[in-house]
């Protein structure tokens, strides 16, 4: 069902089934795909692409130019992916020229009111943003993320997958996989024990985890605990995903217990 007062551009491509409420928006560059409820007062604008089963609530912004000074106006991408929620006030951004020119969301996220996505973000699959977290531009936020309400992420972060971050949390540094952080700027506290459970993984790989976990963050030296972590620790999949995360060119630090 299209309400009679959408405003839908002629060059816009709605695919089969897709619902669009009153005085909702679509520009020319948009592609639409099935099954995804628009509802009303929405803009959706720009080259901006929306996969199957979506569901934007009202008052959402997609696709509209991205909050950096240096965009002059270049064509650029947003692609969202299926089976999201995108709630009332979400603002979503397409990528700059600077940062690559894409914007890439995954499938099966949920974005809360008032959250944002940057120019030049990666979200992954099943993230969750609560209520008024921002992502700073080329923030990159892998899958099963978990961030709390009124955190805010600062731009070219990392946030590595199935990490819980706590609210009201400024993020300005790293945050392996696996993490729990919480505090006024992002602390590491330990693992995320309650989502590797729920996530069906054995309670001896937990434990290999923990223990290089140990290891790794004994003290400040990252680099050379790691050169020294025991060889079996690199045999257990969840350890290689937190080597391989620390190991990676980054922009931000990592954040650690002794973060401040």
């Amino acid at each position: 069902m299209i309400h009679n007062t959408a405003i839908i551009d002629s060059k816009a491509k709605i695919s089969s089934g897709v619902s669009i409420g009153a005085f909702t928006v679509i520009g020319p560059n948009v592609e639409i795909g099935e099954n995804t409820i628009i509802q009303a007062h929405v803009s959706i604008i720009g080259n901006t692409k929306v996969g199957k089963n979506n569901k934007i609530y009202p008052f959402a912004s997609i696709g509209n130019d991205p909050q950096d000074l240096k965009f002059d106006g270049e064509v650029t991408k947003l692609e969202i992916g299926d089976n999201n929620k995108i709630r009332e006030y979400v603002t979503v951004n397409p990528g700059t020229k600077g940062g690559g020119g894409l914007t890439k969301i995954g499938n099966n996220c949920l974005f809360m009111v008032s959250s944002h996505i940057a120019h030049d973000c990666l979200v992954e699959d099943n993230v969750i943003l609560a209520n008024n977290v921002p992502l700073g531009g080329h923030a990159h936020i892998e899958e099963n993320v978990i961030i709390g309400g009124n955190s805010a992420v600062q731009q070219f972060t990392r946030v590595g997958k199935s990490s819980m971050i706590g609210g009201m949390c400024g993020v300005v540094r790293d945050i392996i996989p696996y993490a729990m952080v919480h505090g006024n700027r992002s602390i590491l506290q330990g693992l995320n024990l309650i989502g590797l459970r729920r996530k069906n993984i054995p309670n001896k790989e937990i434990l290999v985890l923990t223990e290089a976990y140990k290891e790794i963050f004994k003290d400040e030296n990252l680099t050379t605990n790691l050169k020294n972590l025991k060889e079996e620790f690199r045999k257990n999949d969840l350890v290689n995903d937190v080597v391989k995360f620390l190991e990676k060119d980054k922009k931000r630090p990592i954040c650690t217990p002794f973060s401040k």
